[in-house]
């Protein structure tokens, strides 16, 4: 720790507030449980539904392309409405 390499006053204090500051991360993390396990609980639900999300994309643009074979040119042709003149 600090002070066993500084030796001084003001580093035993810090090492003691570093100490004390991870006493009380494990403490609120071992209260904190529940919450941590409905985070972990989200985190799973999340990647379930992004994997279901990645299928129907890749459905949607198999479909996509299905259809776009299925076109073809238009059976009706579109006819000149107006008047015909020799510039056209």
């Amino acid at each position: 720790m600090l002070s066993a390499v500084l030796r001084s006053p003001r580093a035993v204090q810090m090492s003691i507030l570093i100490v004390r500051a991870f006493v009380r991360m494990r403490e609120i993390i071992l209260t904190n449980k529940d919450i941590a396990s409905r985070v972990e609980e989200l985190e799973r639900r999340h990647d379930r539904t992004a994997s279901v999300i990645e299928v129907l994309v890749e459905d949607i643009d198999r479909l996509g392309r299905k259809v776009e074979q299925f076109k073809g040119p238009s059976p009706y042709s579109r006819r000149r409405i107006g008047y015909i003149t020799d510039d056209n």
